[in-house]
């Protein structure tokens, strides 16, 4: 099946949504219908790069149009003699131009698929979720009416002893039948409890995982706990009829499956104890797993049995990097602070919980330099919180050693070592479910662009109201993979390659940093106009360039630096000269210390440029696509550029004086040939309505001739 069928089999209404959009008049969607498989049979990059293979590609599109084996109706002629006449109207003298947006809309359709396959699968994920609690529900109601049968046959039992004060061979219910039904529980109970634990446990603990780093939250720890208590409650009426049964037959007919019962307790019991909330500085919550000497971190537990008899009857004691085998040159931490608690019924829902909200680690300091023994920095360095109780209840041989274990922290000394601790543990539980693998970063794996994608637009998510759009992690795959790859999801990255500096634009950044950067830009400073929808971000120039080539003069949009590694923003925009040539200008980008001064919306508001001895101009007056200055920024604007009243102040001989009103604004200073004489601006349905009439040259004419009859 071609591509272009696949998007046309598309049900979701927001992917087809994004297909109608990507096609416009630069390369209307019905020569994308009307030649599909022919499209996809060239490779349009080769083709961009070559002047004459892009003319005879051209001349073979307007050809393929031209095709009388096609089955169209009159109207479908008729407009694609339309089309035709303007894109030899459009791309006759750079035909290059065509080949590289052909090129750039099959790679947007490629990641629109891409994106449509990611969203199934989840929902299949979604489905196959709701498939396993239906079936574990099922499960515990079976193992609890094999329970109340057995419970019956029980009472059946006691009642008859009570009536006939012995045991007798005409009783309807033997102490057999109660071994037997009980003995079917069992069986029962423990498929019910396999499935929890080699499955339904660790599937949340990797949500939890995914959590942690910007992930769907987790939910189902509370469904969770019912099914383990379901099972433990089952499991201690088993044990109390053997008890009972004693009375009715020898011990040796029972031992057996009272040794069973015990040991699928002991085993639910020893995977009761999780952490439902992973270590987090109070300082830094989005950020969990990241510790910082001397600073307070919180960390929470559950057990997930929930049984009266259990309160205030376990406690617990956190220590770090306990039974991790030496490792050479790895730094060493104690726990200071109350590492010792007594877990206890939360009012809220009933659960057995502790919390440590006070602890913190301290660096065992060594002799010597570590940095000439370590083999991995700081921020690679993985540690494990574990968490340890004890249980003992009245049955004999219940007396369980219970162990739970944190996801991988890693400990910084310093607040500048966060970026780079986060990014390990991004990594690290992005790539593996195994939650102990200190070893992890001797040899990184590589990841997926699949992968990485998602949890690079959960990082914005988590810090605004909306994650990456395809258009930009297409972006930033061109940018990590390079075009080459054409954003192919499962192309792969390695550690380095994400984390490592490498050269852009004869500057060394890393990709992770220069992101982390952007995130922070975004947190402390453009926020509101983020969520708003109003900054495009990750967007190459060309591409910028791209889009607002047919735009009214004056129209911009907003664009991060590529090559500020500290995070900046910068605003492109677009105006035509004389013979209606588009230019293409791009402001020095505005770091946070800029934005500290004056916000980006009060920039764009009062922003000029000049030549020398030249009244300043605005150049910026659309949104792209084409939506007022004052429309898209107007409710962010702080400063007042309204003339006060004057402040007059009496002086001595008469004289009055005051302050006057003082703002800042930025002004470019460019060569006098960036400034073209301009035609006043109006906005693009204006324009294109004026047009019909008369054309922009005879305008200009005019206004010259008017211009020379004043002179």
């Amino acid at each position: 099946m071609t591509q272009w069928l696949q998007l046309q089999s598309l049900q979701d209404p927001e992917f087809l949504d994004q297909l109608d959009r990507l096609y416009d008049d630069s390369f209307p969607m019905e020569v994308r219908q009307h030649l599909g498989e022919w499209i996809e049979s060239i490779d349009w990059d080769c083709v961009s790069v070559e002047d004459s293979l892009a003319t005879l590609r051209f001349y073979d599109l307007l050809a393929q149009m031209d095709d009388p084996r096609s089955h169209l109706d009159f109207v479908q002629q008729h407009n694609l003699r339309r089309i035709k006449k303007n894109l030899q109207e459009r791309f006759q003298e750079d035909p290059a131009s065509m080949a590289r947006i052909i090129s750039r809309k099959l790679k947007d359709e490629r990641q629109i698929l891409a994106s449509a396959n990611t969203a199934m699968e989840g929902e299949t994920s979604i489905s196959a979720m709701l498939v396993e609690k239906h079936d574990l529900d099922s499960k515990v109601k079976d193992m609890r009416d094999r329970a109340q049968m057995a419970d019956q046959d029980m009472k059946y039992l006691e009642q008859s002893w009570r009536n006939s004060g012995r045991m007798s061979s005409e009783l309807n219910t033997t102490p057999q039948d109660v071994v037997l039904h009980l003995t079917e529980v069992l069986r029962v109970t423990e498929a019910l409890l396999q499935d929890l634990i080699s499955a339904a446990l660790p599937e949340w603990k990797r949500r939890q995982q995914i959590s942690c780093i910007g992930g769907p939250p987790v939910t189902c720890l509370d469904q969770l706990q019912d099914w383990f208590t379901a099972v433990a409650e089952t499991l201690q009426q088993v044990l109390q009829h053997l008890k009972k049964l004693q009375k009715f037959t020898s011990e040796s007919n029972t031992q057996e499956i009272d040794a069973q019962a015990l040991k699928l307790l002991k085993n639910l019991l020893t995977n009761a104890l999780v952490v439902e909330r992973q270590p987090c500085m109070t300082a830094n919550l989005q950020r969990p797993l990241v510790l910082k000497t001397g600073n307070k971190f919180t960390v929470l537990l559950r057990f997930l049995v929930k049984l009266p008899v259990l309160n205030y009857q376990l406690k617990v004691k956190a220590v770090i990097d306990k039974d991790v085998t030496d490792r050479k040159g790895v730094r060493k931490f104690n726990i200071l602070g109350t590492n010792t608690k007594v877990m206890n019924t939360e009012e809220s829902n009933g659960s057995m919980a502790v919390e440590f909200r006070d602890l913190k680690l301290n660096w065992q300091k060594v002799a010597g330099s570590r940095n000439s023994e370590a083999p991995l920095l700081v921020t690679k360095e993985l540690h494990l919180l574990s968490f340890e109780s004890a249980l003992q209840l009245g049955q004999p041989g219940i007396n369980i050693q219970l162990k739970a274990a944190s996801l991988p922290v890693v400990v910084i000394s310093h607040v500048d070592q966060m970026s780079s601790a986060w990014a390990s543990v991004l990594w690290y539980n992005m790539l593996t479910s195994e939650p102990k693998d200190l070893q992890f970063f001797q040899s990184p794996p590589e990841a997926q662009w699949s992968q990485l994608s998602k949890v690079l637009s959960w990082q914005f998510s988590s810090v605004t109201t909306q994650g990456l759009s395809e258009e930009q992690l297409g972006t930033l795959a061109d940018k990590l993979l390079g075009p080459e790859a054409e954003r192919n999801p499962d192309e792969r990255i390695p550690w380095n390659k994400f984390y490592e500096p490498q050269r852009v634009n004869k500057k060394v950044i890393s990709f992770w940093m220069w992101i982390d950067a952007i995130l922070d830009l975004i947190e402390k400073h453009l926020l509101a106009l983020w969520n708003d929808g109003v900054i495009m971000g990750f967007i190459s120039l060309e591409r910028a360039e791209d889009l607002l080539r047919d735009k009214c003069p004056g129209t911009f949009l907003l664009r991060f630096s590529e090559s500020c590694k500290e995070g900046a923003i910068s605003f492109t925009w677009i105006e035509h000269d004389m013979n209606h040539t588009p230019k293409f200008h791009s402001v020095t980008p505005y770091t946070k210390k800029d934005l500290c001064a004056v916000s980006l919306a009060d920039t764009i508001r009062t922003y000029k440029w000049m030549a020398a001895d030249n009244i300043p101009d605005e150049p910026l007056h659309f949104l792209y696509p084409h939506i007022q200055k004052d429309e898209a920024f107007g409710k962010y604007y702080t400063q007042n550029i309204e003339p006060p009243e004057p402040m007059e102040v009496e002086k001595a001989g008469g004289r009055t004086g005051g302050y006057i009103q003082k703002m800042i604004i930025s002004v470019s200073v460019v060569h006098p040939s960036h400034l073209q004489d301009k035609l006043m601006l109006m906005p693009p349905d204006v324009l294109e309505s004026l047009e019909q009439f008369v054309s922009l040259t005879d305008v200009h004419d005019a206004m010259n001739v008017d211009c020379q009859g004043q002179d």
